[in-house]
């Protein structure tokens, strides 16, 4: 049976075979759970960056550029890293250029190590991801993108979600992968309060952020896309 894993930080990656395995990159708080909502507004293609100055350049080239640097949108920018940003039926059409401090990263670096496939997860796409898994060939890798190569919760529930949804279908044996599972089942029904407790919560609480994206960015299956790597960009292949 094929192998289900979580890596719980980027950090972590270089201890992983991930060569011919396709991985789930995660960033709940909020690279992914954006990109998602980005492609349910009909955004056409989203061209993930690794620096605010890199992307910046695409402004030239007609893209949408989004940026943002610890939690907070950087100046000169279209769009930040909230969910509420890209919640936008003007979006339609458009081809986006990304950099966050954390989730474009962690995909560039599933990429340097040799990902077979890439897919964006979040809570907001969760059966799309779970069924896109129970579809492929390959064994999976779960990666969590954290907080500067640290642990964070909402990435690791939201990977015991997907665990949890496959448990029957995936052999899960290893202890990041028994762990985020046994986090998700023991407060599934108060994931909101939970994360609410964690060190990003609190850390949008110190920017006074005007929106609640915590509790947007945990709504089951609101936005039913599946973003998935093609060439170096995302597009939507939900079917």
């Amino acid at each position: 049976m094929r192998k289900l894993e979580v890596v719980m930080s980027p950090a972590l990656l270089p201890y992983y075979k991930v060569a011919g395995k396709s991985v789930v990159v995660i960033d709940i708080l909020r690279a992914t759970s954006s990109m998602c909502v980005a492609f349910k507004n009909g955004v056409e293609k989203i061209l993930p960056v690794s620096s605010p100055e890199e992307c910046r350049i695409f402004k030239d080239f007609d893209f949408v550029i989004a940026a943002e640097k610890d939690a907070i949108k950087v100046d000169g920018f279209d769009l930040g890293n909230s969910p509420f940003d890209f919640d936008n039926y003007l979006l339609d059409g458009k081809s986006v250029a990304m950099a966050t401090t954390n989730g474009t990263k962690a995909l560039k670096y599933a990429q340097e190590h040799g990902a077979k496939n890439i897919v964006i997860g979040s809570f907001l796409n969760l059966t799309q991801v779970s069924n896109w898994i129970k579809s492929v060939d390959d064994d999976i890798i779960l990666l969590c993108a954290g907080w500067k190569d640290k642990v964070n919760l909402e990435d690791t529930l939201f990977a015991g979600a997907v665990c949890d949804n496959l448990q029957h279908d995936l052999t899960i044996d290893c202890d990041s992968a028994l762990s985020a599972k046994l986090l998700y089942q023991a407060n599934k029904d108060n994931l909101e309060d939970l994360v609410r407790m964690s060190s990003h919560a609190k850390r949008f609480q110190l920017l006074h952020l005007q929106t609640d994206d915590i509790k947007y960015c945990l709504q089951i299956d609101f936005a039913p896309v599946l973003p998935i790597l093609k060439g170096v960009y995302l597009v939507n292949d939900a079917k």
